[in-house]
């Protein structure tokens, strides 16, 4: 195996992180470590460092700093990575990168160890499951032509999400911890290695009573589960090839009582958490399922192979308010002078019956794929290089029934005055098949590394309309077939200037295919990058220009982002640019030492706008006129972190500051109803342990108790998290 494979060994079987490095326990010998799986984007901290391009990989000492269970407060610690949160724990996260767009993390390539996890990536990547951040042991971004390895959404980067690894030894950890809004978090794994089988077992409880409050009463909290089987065989040491065989079996469900509907400008600042009576029965609940096999093999010294096959099962219904007679509750909220009958009856009034439309948003979808990662290690001259040759063949589907129920508001309650039958409202599917291909090699040649990459995707897009009538399947009404084809070149350079210092730069196509039905066109555009990277000793500094120049920026309708469109509806945007510059520091001044003082800070700034002028039903963008801002991307944001930590103890305090965002397109002077202000937000941890596996902790989100708004869609304003205790105890043995 060449130099750089074995630098390159998966992070694996390395222990799940504890409070922190003193508690871990000892880590497995070399023999015990697995070996290179290409699937996964990096594998390890050194693989990063190598990128041709910006990249950063939160390990499980980092995660564990905070022990978040929002992934949101995760990455805002990574700089080009844009977030709007949602219900304030994270469920449903909005996340963009290099301004691709925020809305259901749809214009990015989310995984879980590698493999896609949207519930169908390729037909509706909008959805509604993001893997459960209680039990992920690091996160992994990509950006720039990096990205090209992952796909097919190649514009802003990539996310990879690592499941808890099977221990190399015996191992295992129980976390609880409860806290304000009723919150309760339960996490427990145990696992076991041996010299030809391992096996982990893990299971979540996260639930909270919620913070808002229904006019009249209600539930708003959720409940979630989550379960992870992970079982392993390896050849003998003595085997003539080395081979290992992976199951990972995953089950997750939620009932969360949520909501789309906001509030009004007046009433958020009259009381930020309350919800209005006709938001009282909305709920989502949803199941996944996912099954994985993977295999690892060294064919030779020089030449590995990794191949992994997928599934994925994901269900979900979210019954809630959609219209009232017939007005979106958007643009209720956006006027309620002017409709302050439908206004009137979403707090509380008495309604005509059938004023009020509630929607089984009832959805279910499927994935399924396997892919192959060919290895080749080699050296022509003085040059070493590292081939990969990627193959994905993957479908999906998005299956949409659903029906709509009418009632009328009676002093506050909500009183069912029609059942609609399953299928009268939505009543189609939406398939994809795709075939995706890339090659990719890393080239070390004295000083430089190259990494010259090509990725192609055929895409075959169908979605066929089945009659509402009668909600049955008996009658199609339309098909619509379309096929995509793409070339997406990306090519990356390093030159080591110093051991300490590195200066690089890349350029890649940016892709995002249309969904099915869609009259758009893909997404495109040409994406540059160029940075320095130094590190030495406790220090580690990144500072890194990017521009992002699309061609055709493409706009997606779903539910999430609010308006009068149909969903899946997709709208061209043309020429738009995002510029930006990324930068981030560490430094322990305590690193030696008795007391660690790590400190750390990362900031972006941003500036995007359209180069063209459009009339767009799209309503995030409206009217366009060259040189608008685009929406919900901040022109600063900046994470800085400190810390203390001894022998026994540890503390540490976080802020970021989220500048202002538009709302809709626009320029100049921002109007008071399309902007979200900006606000610094305080976090702070400490814990202490009793013994070399047991430990006492406790977090605070929001210390300060700022009252910020997160966003206006898809109707009306969201509040984000008010100050939130917990406290917990965390056994590891």
């Amino acid at each position: 195996m060449s130099t750089l494979l074995r630098t390159a060994i998966a992070l694996a079987l390395l222990p799940a992180a504890p409070a922190f490095a003193a508690a871990e326990t000892a880590a497995p010998t070399e023999e015990a470590l697995v070996r290179l799986d290409r699937i996964n984007v990096f594998g390890s901290r050194d693989e990063v460092e190598k990128t041709a391009g910006s990249a950063h990989y939160i390990d499980k000492e980092e995660l564990a700093r905070f022990n978040y269970s929002d992934v949101h407060r995760v990455l805002r610690q990574v700089p080009g990575v844009y977030l709007v949160e949602e219900e304030g724990y994270g469920l449903r996260p909005n996340i963009g990168i290099r301004g691709s767009g925020t809305d259901r993390n749809n214009r990015i390539t989310v995984m879980e160890d590698g493999v896609l996890i949207a519930p169908a990536p390729y037909a509706a990547p909008a959805a509604y499951y993001f893997p459960t951040m209680a039990r992920i042991s690091g996160v992994e971004i990509k950006k720039g032509a990096a990205a090209v390895q992952a796909g097919p959404r190649t514009t802003g980067g990539a996310l990879n999400l690592l499941s808890t690894p099977i221990p190399g030894e015996t191992a295992g950890l129980l976390d609880l911890s409860m806290g304000s809004h009723g919150g309760v978090l339960a996490r427990g794994w145990a696992g076991t290695q041996g010299e030809n089988f391992g096996a982990l077992f893990e299971g979540v409880r996260q639930e909270s009573n919620g913070f808002k409050r229904i006019d009249g009463g209600g539930d708003t909290g959720f409940e979630l589960d989550d379960a992870m089987a992970k079982l392993r065989w390896t050849s003998s040491a003595n085997a003539q090839r080395f081979q290992q065989f992976d199951l990972k079996l995953g089950y997750n469900t939620q009932d969360s009582d949520e909501t789309y509907l906001g509030l009004t400008e007046d009433d958020f600042a009259a009381d930020p958490f309350r919800r209005y009576a006709a938001s009282r029965l909305d709920n989502i609940q949803t199941r996944q399922r996912l099954f994985e096999l993977r295999h690892l093999v060294e064919l030779t010294d020089n030449i590995d192979l990794s191949t992994v096959a997928y599934r994925t099962e994901f269900n979900r219904n979210w019954y809630k308010l959609n219209d009232v007679q017939g007005l979106s509750i958007s643009a209720i909220l956006d006027d309620p002078a002017t409709y302050a009958s439908q206004y009137a009856w979403l707090t509380g009034a008495t309604s005509p019956a059938n004023a009020l439309r509630l929607r089984n948003n009832n959805r279910a979808y499927y994935a399924q794929g396997i892919q192959s990662v060919l290895g080749v290690g080699f050296s022509t001259g003085e040059a070493t290089h590292d081939l990969e040759i990627g193959l994905r063949v993957h479908r999906d589907q998005e299956d949409r029934y659903q029906d709509d129920d009418r009632y009328q508001m009676v002093a506050g309650q909500l009183v069912r005055t029609s059942d609609g039958a399953p299928g009268t409202q939505e009543n189609r599917v939406g398939d994809a098949e795709a075939v995706s291909l890339y090659v990719q090699d890393t080239i070390e040649w004295g000083r430089w590394i190259l990494s010259p990459g090509l990725r192609y995707e055929r895409i075959d897009l169908t979605r066929t309309n089945y009659s509402t009538a009668t909600g049955l399947r008996d009658v199609v009404l339309s098909r619509n077939e379309s096929q995509v084809d793409a070339l997406i070149p990306g090519f990356g350079a390093t030159y080591l200037a110093t051991e300490d210092l590195a200066v690089f730069a890349s350029v890649h196509r940016g892709f995002n295919p249309p969904g099915p039905g869609s009259n758009a066109d893909p997404e495109e555009s040409v994406n540059f990058e160029f940075g320095l990277r130094y590190g030495r000793d406790a220090l580690a500094a990144e500072l890194v220009g990017f521009v992002n120049d699309y061609s055709n920026l493409v706009g997606t309708c779903t539910a999430s982002t609010g308006g009068n469109c149909n969903i899946g509806d997709q709208f061209d945007g043309g020429d738009a640019r995002v510029q930006g510059l990324e930068a981030s520091l560490a430094y322990d001044f305590g690193a030696d030492g008795p007391v660690s003082y790590p400190v750390s800070l990362s900031y972006t700034w941003t500036d995007a706008s359209f180069r063209n002028s459009f009339n767009s039903s799209f309503e995030e963008w409206g009217n366009v006129a060259s040189g608008d801002e685009l929406p919900y991307l901040p022109e600063h944001l900046l994470n800085a972190a400190i810390g203390m930590q001894g022998e026994r103890w540890r503390l540490n305090l976080a802020g970021n500051y989220i500048g202002r965002m538009r709302t809709e397109a626009g320029q100049g002077a921002v109007p008071a109803g399309e902007k979200i202000d900006s606000v610094v937000l305080w976090d702070v941890v400490a814990g202490y342990r009793v013994n070399d596996h047991f430990e006492i902790y406790g977090r605070v989100e929001n210390l300060a108790d700022e009252t910020y708004a997160t966003s206006r869609r898809p109707a009306g304003l969201r509040p984000g998290l008010p100050r939130t205790s917990t406290v917990g105890l965390r056994f590891t043995f």
